[in-house]
């Protein structure tokens, strides 16, 4: 799987970039998302680079036909209308297996108004890093560009986020929400 995943990325002229990680259990964010294609191009990269990451999606995309190939394409159904515990359930996960959770913080395809911070907070009560994956359409890069571990400061930790992901650019640079928190979309609303 790796040299066809690493075949096809060459043949549609795509760069794989990957910072070897720290340690073996982190949280993988996906950035931009914009598009499905998103998904193709990060799927291509894991298998490229080896990295046996699980992910999280909305339960719906595991509904049949597709379900199972969901599954066994490392994806794990979450129920977003129930929030309470997958944050805690994620990083039991994260410290007792050595695992790579893929997140996509924007939470939708469409343009957010702020990024969830899930991801956070499973990484700082697992006491893992955040790898900061992307997608970069117009460059045709794809990687993990570095490893960040949370002080618990959120805002200070963004501000590291959003310098790391200001020039990435996704397939659908309209759909592109700002790279913040729900409490600064608040302020300037």
């Amino acid at each position: 799987m790796e040299r066809l995943a690493r075949f096809l990325l060459r043949l549609f002229g795509w760069t794989l970039k990957v910072e070897p990680p720290p340690v073996r259990s982190y949280v993988l964010i996906g950035a931009p998302h914009t598009s499905n294609w998103d998904f193709v191009v990060g799927l291509l990269a894991l298998w490229a680079a080896r990295i046996p990451a699980r992910w999280l999606g909305k339960k719906e995309l595991f509904q049949p036909p597709l379900g199972f190939l969901m599954r066994a394409l490392g994806g794990i159904p979450v129920d977003r209308s129930r929030r309470e515990g997958l944050v805690d359930q994620v990083a039991q996960v994260l410290r007792e297996r050595e695992v790579a959770v893929l997140i996509t913080p924007e939470g939708t395809r469409g343009k957010a108004p702020y990024w969830r911070t899930g991801f956070y907070y499973m990484a700082l009560k697992a006491g893992v890093p955040i790898a900061l994956g992307y997608v970069d359409f117009p460059r045709k890069e794809v990687g993990i560009g570095g490893y960040l571990y949370p002080t618990g400061d959120l805002r200070q930790d963004f501000a590291a986020i959003r310098a790391f992901y200001q020039d990435k650019v996704g397939l659908r640079p309209e759909k592109q929400g700002p790279i913040r928190i729900r409490e600064e979309a608040e302020e300037v609303a």
